[in-house]
């Protein structure tokens, strides 16, 4: 939770909106409700269509998220403990389960 969002891969577990769930890409922007993720078309595409990306926004406090870190270790988080200014929520201190 204290780790710097903005880069890494994540994918949408759970949402109360069902055409979000599945959604997975590269965390590009991230504000106080929300995450932006950019995502590329899904399924068999022309070489052409292939490059085309599309940024989701999605909120946080609707939505569970599973986030690759670097180390390639698969953390799934609630995005309620994520709502928050993202340079604030870094100097937070959570407590440890």
């Amino acid at each position: 939770m204290r780790h710097e969002l903005i880069g890494l891969k994540a994918k949408v577990a759970v949402s109360t909106d069902p055409s979000l769930e599945g959604v997975g890409g590269t965390v590009v922007d991230e504000s106080y409700n929300m995450l932006v993720l950019e995502c590329r078309p899904s399924g068999k595409k022309k070489a052409k269509d292939a490059a085309k990306t599309r940024a989701k926004s999605i909120s946080k406090r609707d939505s569970i998220f599973i986030f690759a870190l670097p180390n390639r270790v698969k953390v799934k988080i609630e995005g309620r403990l994520l709502v928050g200014r993202p340079e604030d929520r870094i100097k937070k201190k959570f407590e440890r389960w």
